[in-house]
This record gives C-alpha cells, sequence and structure tokens, in this order.
C-alpha cells in the first residue's frame, strides 16, 4: 500500500484508479481500517480515483490514535494535502462521518463534496461499550458487531467484523470511542453548504435512520438515502445500492 508522511506519522492508504484523476477519499469508523471500503472503491466512475485511508493507530498507519474528533480533523486535512488530493469528496462512515463533517466546517475549499454513511452530527457512545472493551477485548468486539450488523448481515460477515475489530489495539478503538462521545455539531452542521450525500442503513442500530433524516434537513441541497435489510455497516452489507448511491452523486457534481 502507498503511504504518505504527515505529523511525522507513516500513514498507509490503499489506492485505485491510478495517481491522476478527481479523487475521493475515504475515512473509516471507530475501530476499523481502510479495507472496510474496498468494495466503494473499486466500484468508483472512470476519471475518479479512491483513496481508502487507514487512520493513525489503525490497520497499517503508525500511531495510537487519538482521544478527540479534531485532532482527526487535523490529520485527515494534513493527509489530503499530502496525498495531492485537494479537492477531494470526503466520505465517511461513523467516526469518519463524524471527521468529514469536522473538516467541512473547518476548511470547505479543501472538498468538492461530501458523503456521510451511518453517522449523525452527534455521536453518544452507549456505556456498555466502554466498559466491556475495557475488560474483554473480544467481548466487545462481538458486542460492537452484533449491535453494528443488520439481522439479514450473514454470520461470516459477522465474524470477519469481529477479526477487523481486535485488529485494532483496544486502546486506540477505546480512544475512538471517546472521539466519537465527545463529537457534537448539531448547532453548526447547517453551515455546511458542500453538496453531500447521507447515506444509512435502514436496521442501524447504532446511528439509526432519524441521525440521517437530521443531517439531510440541517445540510441544505443534501440527499437523503435509506437502504434496506441494512445495519451500521451498509457498505459491507449492501455495497451494490451504497455503489449505485455514490455513483450517482458522483455523476452529478
Amino acid at each position: 500500500m502507498p503511504h504518505v508522511e504527515v505529523d511525522g506519522l507513516r500513514l498507509h492508504y490503499r489506492m485505485t484508479g491510478g495517481e491522476a484523476g478527481r479523487a475521493a477519499v475515504f475515512v473509516h469508523g471507530a475501530g476499523g481500517n481502510g479495507g472496510h471500503w474496498q468494495a466503494q472503491c473499486d466500484a468508483l466512475p472512470a476519471g475518479w480515483r479512491g483513496l481508502a485511508l487507514d487512520l493513525p493507530g489503525h490497520g497499517d498507519s503508525a500511531g495510537a490514535g487519538f482521544r478527540t474528533m479534531p485532532e482527526y480533523r487535523d490529520v485527515v486535512r494534513a493527509f489530503l494535502r499530502a496525498a495531492g488530493a485537494e479537492r477531494a469528496v470526503l466520505v465517511g462512515h461513523s467516526m469518519g462521518g463524524g471527521i468529514t463533517q469536522a473538516v467541512a466546517l473547518a476548511e470547505p475549499a479543501l472538498l468538492r463534496g461530501i458523503v456521510l454513511v451511518g453517522t449523525g452530527a452527534r455521536l453518544r457512545v452507549h456505556p456498555n461499550i466502554f466498559e466491556v472493551l475495557r475488560r474483554d477485548h473480544a467481548e466487545a468486539a462481538r458486542l460492537v458487531a452484533g449491535w453494528g450488523f443488520g439481522p439479514a448481515a450473514p454470520a461470516a460477515m459477522r465474524e470477519e467484523g469481529v477479526r477487523d475489530f481486535l485488529g485494532c489495539p483496544a486502546a486506540v478503538s477505546e480512544a475512538d470511542f471517546h472521539a466519537c462521545d465527545g463529537f457534537d455539531v448539531m448547532a453548526e452542521v447547517s453551515r455546511i453548504r458542500l453538496p453531500a450525500l447521507i447515506v444509512c442503513g435502514e436496521q442501524d442500530g447504532l446511528t439509526p435512520p432519524k441521525y440521517a433524516r437530521y443531517l439531510y434537513e440541517q445540510i441544505r441541497g443534501s440527499r437523503l438515502v435509506l437502504v434496506p435489510e441494512a445495519g451500521h455497516y451498509v457498505m459491507r452489507e449492501r455495497p451494490a445500492a451504497v455503489n449505485r448511491a455514490l455513483e450517482g452523486f458522483l455523476a452529478d457534481l
């Protein structure tokens, strides 16, 4: 995987579509990695390149993660510049969606548009997640996968979700959840004036559809796609539906 140096950290990312073309940059959620976006990167239209970042401390990137959304925001801003991806479409899932909103609010000129997947303007974390994560990493992985995938998700996909979560150090995941728990831009998100696509699984139990509807109501000119029979990891559970929505959004930019 290619990498860039950002603030002394070696950050890895997955890339599709070559070095040229308009950029779609994908940011994963808490305890995740850039591989969660493989289906979307592979399906980007001609003329677009995909960059799926491993945040600090995740996947193959160096570092120990952060406990606040502004810290992640600043790393992603620096990554866009270091990777030559200014004027990108920034695509974020869950915590990555919070990061995307934070970048859009802080420096909209850096972006062409945003895609918010399974996220909200506020991301409070259930106390059980912190409690279980401190006690037993494997139990926390099963808890997050149990809440994160919809009822129709196959067992193999749930097990893959557990393995992915265990691949992220427990301390990094805990820091991620603290970053989410402290995130709240409900009073600010209406200031976003970028083209925006909002996607949510209809059976998302972590960031339910009411979160997506709030974003849709607050971000002027945004479009909302609710995906049936999908939970929080909608881009993994129903990749074709998410890819269609993303392709249509990119075509209209």
